[in-house]
């Protein structure tokens, strides 16, 4: 057996490679770059919250599994009647996804355990760190910071701001992409009026 030291380089290294393949996948959808891909994500995901802002978590999951159900039933419906029709022995239409092996290996899982493990590890700390006042000036931030957040609270509820986030995630990147030049512009002379406001 391996020693721990050995088996903590290799979740590392493993995750480091996961992590990167995910972001560039992301990164893939952000930038608009296969627009199909792109569509159908922001799309579904903006569906889905907008749906949450109206029905409740049971009805949003419960119409997404009977419209995915009547899309399947009907596909294997129509494939039946289309076999029977020309005489054909084609099986299962969903047979190639039936025969794809979805287990999940213990060693995917206990990677994403100890992952998990060291980002709860760090919540907790940083909570020790903030909530006991370990540093005056960290708590009182976190204090200003939760002071402004009631009155974003006030103003926009939690899904309001997801379907923000969600319109900001796939928007931005691709109108910086195209108008770089000058965003940068203006990035640089607010950057040199805040520099010379606070050097007086």
């Amino acid at each position: 057996m391996a020693d721990p030291a050995t088996q903590s380089a290799q979740i590392s290294s493993s995750l480091n490679a996961s992590t990167k393949e995910s972001t560039y996948c992301v990164m893939e959808l952000v930038y608009w770059r296969d627009p199909k891909k792109s569509a159908v994500a922001f799309g579904m995901s903006l569906l889905v919250l907008l749906s949450l802002a109206t029905f409740s978590v049971i009805s949003v999951v419960s119409y997404l599994l009977l419209a995915l159900l009547c899309v399947t039933i009907t596909f294997r419906i129509y494939k039946s009647v289309l076999q029977a029709v020309q005489k054909s022995e084609d099986g299962h239409p969903f047979k190639a996804l039936m025969e794809k092996d979805l287990t999940v290996k213990s060693e995917n899982f206990r990677q994403f355990v100890d992952m998990s493990l060291t980002y709860l590890n760090h919540a907790i700390k940083q909570a020790r760190h903030l909530l006991l006042v370990e540093d005056l000036v960290d708590s009182l931030k976190l204090a200003g910071f939760m002071w402004l957040m009631t009155y974003v609270g006030a103003v926009f509820n939690g899904i309001t701001i997801l379907i923000l986030a969600d319109v900001i995630f796939f928007s931005t990147p691709l109108v910086y992409e195209k108008n770089k030049t000058q965003i940068d512009k203006y990035i640089d002379l607010v950057r040199t009026r805040v520099e010379v406001t606070l050097a007086k």
